[in-house]
């Protein structure tokens, strides 16, 4: 099997909550989208976000309950661009869970939390840098 994403889906309680923190936080535009579901093109794959509701209804499973312990990153090709990505997401609904600070590995990097508590890392990493097409590629030390 191919060791690929195709897409990620977020279970949500307001669309329209949702699109504008994605919108104004990462400045993302949604390429399709429902009064259920916005999909975003990424590099490389499809993010998604759909009502709950809807998302129990796919999978057949009721009562699906609050974000799974995980966390989602976005990571920037600069150190200087960590705070003003946290402070736009916080603009656009986020809240703060960690403030941005420097892991044991080097680099920088904060945790901001969507109005529906999916968690994300905004970090930059020296270890992994970003190609011009936005991707993040794992360099070896």
């Amino acid at each position: 099997m191919q060791q690929q994403i195709a897409v990620v889906t977020l279970g949500i309680s307001d669309l329209e909550r949702s699109k504008a923190f994605y919108r104004n936080g990462f400045g993302w535009t949604p390429v399709f989208e429902t009064p259920e579901i916005a999909f975003y093109q990424m590099n490389g794959f499809v993010f998604g976000t759909w009502l709950k509701s809807s998302l129990e209804r796919d999978t057949k499973q009721e009562g699906l309950s609050g974000p799974a312990p995980m966390s989602l990153a976005h990571n920037v090709r600069e150190e200087r661009d960590v705070q003003p990505a946290i402070d736009r997401l916080l603009a656009a609904g986020g809240t703060l869970l960690r403030a941005a600070d420097s892991p044991p590995y080097g680099g920088l990097r904060g945790y901001v939390a969507d109005p529906d508590k999916h968690i994300w890392e905004i970090a930059f990493n020296p270890l992994w840098p970003i190609d011009k097409n936005g991707h993040v590629a794992f360099k070896q030390s």
